[in-house]
C-alpha cells in the first residue's frame, strides 16, 4: 500500500501556511479536538484538564516516572499514565490503537499531543504541508484531515503574553 500526497490533499487550505498539524480523533469514548500531531514529541501527552473533562479522575491513573521536559528543559511533573484507545480516520478507513498517555498538569492550547510512539503505532505519515496524516488500514489508505483554522487559533493563543498556553496564568 502506497501512501501518497498530492494536489487533491491541498484543497481547502489557505496558503502560504506554516500551521501545525491538528486533528480531531476519538480518544476513549470522546471526540477530542485540538490534538497536535508532533513528531518532535517522544510520547503521548494528555493534559490534566482535558483528562477531567473526558470524565476520568486521578484514581484511574497509574504511577509514571516518565520525565517530560519543555522547550526550556524544565521538567514537568507527570500526574500519572492511562492507557486509552485512540481512533483516527473515518469508516471504512479508520484505525484504532491503544496508547499510553502521560497526564500532566500544564497550560497548553492543545488538549493532547500525539508523539512519535502514537504516529509509529498507526504507521502514520503526517504531512504538515498538506495538513493530513495518512496511514494504512485494511480497507485502503486512511487519513485524518487537519483543521487549519483550529491550528492557527491554537498557535495565535499561545503567543498572547497575558495567557499561558491559552489559559489564564495562575
Amino acid at each position: 500500500m502506497t501512501l501518497e500526497f498530492g494536489d487533491p490533499d491541498l484543497e481547502g487550505l489557505k496558503f502560504p501556511q506554516d500551521d501545525p498539524l491538528v486533528i480531531t480523533p476519538i480518544i476513549g469514548n470522546c471526540v477530542v479536538m485540538k490534538v497536535l500531531v508532533d513528531n518532535g514529541a517522544a510520547m503521548e501527552i494528555l493534559f490534566h484538564d482535558t483528562f477531567i473533562r473526558m470524565g476520568y479522575n486521578d484514581s484511574q491513573l497509574t504511577p509514571s516516572d516518565a520525565p517530560i521536559y519543555g522547550f526550556n528543559h524544565v521538567e514537568c511533573k507527570v500526574e500519572g499514565a492511562i492507557q486509552l484507545p485512540i481512533t483516527i480516520g473515518e469508516e471504512p478507513r479508520e484505525a484504532m490503537q491503544m496508547l499510553n498517555f502521560q497526564v500532566v498538569k500544564a497550560a497548553s492550547t492543545y488538549n493532547v499531543i500525539m508523539g512519535r510512539i502514537g504516529i509509529h503505532s498507526f504507521k502514520d505519515v503526517p504531512s504538515t504541508y498538506h495538513m493530513v496524516p495518512k496511514f494504512p488500514t485494511r480497507n485502503g489508505v486512511g487519513e485524518a484531515r487537519g483543521d487549519q483554522k483550529m491550528a492557527s487559533s491554537c498557535y495565535v493563543a499561545s503567543l498572547r503574553p497575558d495567557i499561558t498556553g491559552g489559559r489564564s496564568s495562575p
